[in-house]
C-alpha cells in the first residue's frame, strides 16, 4: 500500500512537473552565470525532491542518479582530452559524474559527449528516471534538468539540497571520478 501510494503520487508530481510557477528570479532559459547562488523551489518541466523523497525514489525506481558538478577539461591533440580534478570529489553512491553538462551554454563536443552518456546510461530509454544533482544552491542542476527535458527525456529529477543535503541527511558519499571524456 505505501509503494503504491508513492508511486501514485509521482505519478501526479510528473503530470504537475510543468507547473513550477516562474518567479522574477528565474531566467526566463538557462541559467549562463552565477551558478553557486541561491536557487528557487523548484525548476520548469522537472519534479524537485527532497532528500527523503529521493532516497524513496532510489528504492522504487532505481533511477540514474547524474552529478553536474563542474570540473576543468584540459584539451591536448596528443593525448586527448583529459578532466583535471583538483582535490577529492564525493557524490551519492551510485551516482555518475558528467562535469559540466550544467553550464547554461554548452559547447557542441561537450553536448554531443552528455547525449551519448545519457543515452548509454538509459539504454536509449527517454522513460528512464534520471535525478540530476550538484551541491546545495548550484544552478548547473536546474540547468541540466531543463536541458534534458528538451532532449525528450520524460522523467527527470531534480535534486535541489545536492550533496550537502544528502550528506546533511547523515547517507553516506563516495569518492568519485569523472565519466572519461570521449570525443567518439
Amino acid at each position: 500500500m505505501r509503494v503504491w501510494l508513492f508511486i501514485i503520487g509521482f505519478g501526479l508530481a510528473s503530470c504537475y512537473a510543468n507547473e513550477c510557477v516562474r518567479t522574477r528570479e528565474m531566467p526566463t532559459g538557462l541559467k549562463l552565470d552565477h551558478y553557486r547562488s541561491p536557487t528557487p523551489a523548484c525548476v520548469p518541466q522537472g519534479v524537485t525532491l527532497a532528500t527523503a523523497e529521493l532516497k524513496t525514489l532510489i528504492e522504487t525506481e532505481q533511477p540514474v542518479l547524474i552529478d553536474v558538478m563542474a570540473v576543468y577539461l584540459r584539451e591536448d591533440q596528443e593525448f586527448g582530452a583529459t578532466w583535471l580534478v583538483n582535490e577529492p570529489h564525493f557524490n551519492l553512491p551510485q551516482s555518475v559524474w558528467l562535469p559540466n553538462t550544467g553550464y547554461g551554454t554548452l559547447e557542441p563536443k561537450i553536448e554531443a559527449w552528455f547525449k551519448a552518456q545519457l543515452a548509454q546510461l538509459t539504454a536509449g530509454n527517454l522513460n528512464r528516471p534520471l535525478v540530476f544533482y550538484c551541491v546545495a544552491d548550484c544552478w548547473m542542476s536546474w540547468n541540466a534538468v531543463q536541458r534534458v527535458r528538451a532532449y525528450g527525456y520524460q522523467h527527470v529529477y531534480w535534486y535541489k539540497e545536492g550533496i550537502d543535503g544528502w550528506k546533511a541527511a547523515g547517507w553516506p558519499l563516495v569518492n568519485s571520478e569523472p565519466q572519461p571524456f570521449d570525443q567518439k
